[in-house]
């Protein structure tokens, strides 16, 4: 928006800087047969990349009308949510950061959100309800039914400075353990220069959740080293072995401590109402929405 030759950003609203990284990054238009056919940037003063805006969390049918026909809106965040634009995006954004580079040290964890009853009763279109709908849902739609009602739950691997690397979704009655390999294998920064992708940790800190011993037999293959507590039961029945019950894994609490960024980072995802509620039917476009999000703690 311009005020008297001013650019002023609406609250929730993108800056330019980060326009600047994004725009590259979006599908060109006028693909074939003319498939792309939407205002793009620069149309008028007020109609940037209405799209990305839009996904702040507004119900489609109210997007106020600067920001075109909703249906429009709609239309674009499904087919850039099915090409991987979004995850590209978040690829990308950790170069342009403040200048800190990313820091290895991965922290994980999850977080449950309340799944409203509009997000319920998607079609399935022949497939089965425990097939993936999209890479990042690891169930379906990634809706669960539990005594509170529907829900889902988000996992979150995060730098050492609670920046998102990689969410994935699941059922709110899913347990935190078996994604954790999934969560690592979807980092993937394109860092400064020549080179694959990186995608492994210096070091991986997560809680008791995670406390499997076939999880750190396969962190150990990896070459990842970890900070993961043991259970109360994992120490019971190592003392229960005497000397036979091995060593205790190694544990720093000084390290540990610095698992709460994860913990922060859910706090920053959740203060858009979107997340923080669950309304999509569709797992694929509420991850789209938690992408973008992430993707902009990531920009300047």
């Amino acid at each position: 928006m311009i005020v008297d030759d001013v650019p002023v950003v609406r609250r929730g609203e993108l800056t330019d800087e980060a326009w600047a990284v994004i725009t590259p990054l979006l599908p060109e238009p006028g693909g074939a047969r003319g498939r792309w056919r939407w205002r793009w940037a620069g149309s008028s003063p007020d109609h940037q990349w209405d799209l990305v805006e839009a996904a702040y969390g507004a119900p489609w049918r109210d997007l106020p009308e600067r920001f075109g026909p909703w249906k429009t809106c709609h239309e674009r965040l499904r087919r850039w949510t099915a090409d991987g634009t979004w995850d590209r995006i978040l690829a990308a954004a950790p170069i342009y950061d403040d200048g800190t580079p990313v820091q290895w040290t991965i922290s994980i964890d999850s977080s449950i959100v309340r799944a409203h009853q509009h997000s319920a009763g998607a079609r399935k279109k022949g497939r089965s309800a425990t097939s993936p709908a999209t890479p990042g849902a690891q169930d379906g739609e990634a809706i669960g039914r539990s005594r509170g009602g529907l829900s889902t739950k988000i996992h979150l691997a995060v730098d050492g400075r609670g920046r998102p690397l990689s969410i994935l979704l699941t059922p709110g009655q899913a347990g935190d353990n078996p994604q954790l390999l999934a969560l690592l294998d979807a980092i993937w920064v394109n860092e400064p220069g020549p080179g694959r992708p990186r995608k492994r940790p210096d070091l991986l800190i997560a809680d008791k959740g995670y406390a499997h011993d076939s999880t750190r037999r396969a962190l150990r293959q990896r070459g990842i080293r970890h900070v993961i507590p043991e259970r109360s039961d994992q120490v019971a029945r190592r003392a229960a072995k005497g000397s036979t019950g091995g060593r205790p894994p190694t544990f720093d609490k000084a390290i540990y401590r610095k698992h709460n960024v994860v913990e922060r980072c859910f706090n920053r995802l959740k203060q858009w109402r979107d997340l923080a509620t669950r309304y999509a039917k569709r797992a694929s476009l509420y991850r789209a929405s938690l992408v973008l999000i992430a993707a902009i703690i990531w920009l300047p």
